[in-house]
């Protein structure tokens, strides 16, 4: 049987508008990515030039994987679907799989210190765990489901 909606308070709309624009900004993000193009590449440092092309053939869906559920959580978030709590777990999973990678597969802190490589990153996996945290509480107080 289904659980019964209630309804939401106004901060629920809120957040769930903030979060399907911080997921979109994600996926810009993920856009601008996979469309650098020969321009691009010259403007960037030679350090950060040759680590994109280094890159792994399966980064790319990865990265897909953080950005792309995330949004597709917000939306079903919006429209009171449980779904955004597994399509955020989805995400998150991407994002510790991505930022695994690039902190421990490559020499990105030694090279750029950790100062300026580490606070972005830990603030999107915040991000993703609120996502999850946040889709849990609206199942639980049955605002989606």
């Amino acid at each position: 049987m289904p659980l019964s909606k209630q309804k939401p308070p106004t901060w629920f709309w809120v957040v769930a508008v903030m979060l399907l624009l911080w997921a979109a900004a994600g996926v810009f993000a993920f856009y601008a990515h996979m469309t650098v193009d020969a321009t691009a590449l010259a403007a960037m440092s030679d350090y950060d030039r040759a680590s994109y092309v280094k890159l792994p053939a399966w980064f790319s869906f990865v990265y897909a994987l953080a950005v792309l559920p995330a949004l597709a959580g917000s939306v079903a978030l919006l429209l009171r679907s449980k779904f955004a709590w597994v399509l955020y777990g989805l995400s998150l999973a991407g994002v510790i799989v991505q930022f695994g990678w690039v902190f421990g597969a490559t020499d990105l802190i030694a090279v750029k210190g950790a100062a300026a490589t580490v606070p972005f990153p830990l603030f999107i996996f915040l991000m993703a765990v609120v996502q999850l945290w946040f889709a849990g509480i609206a199942i639980k107080r049955r605002w989606i489901s």
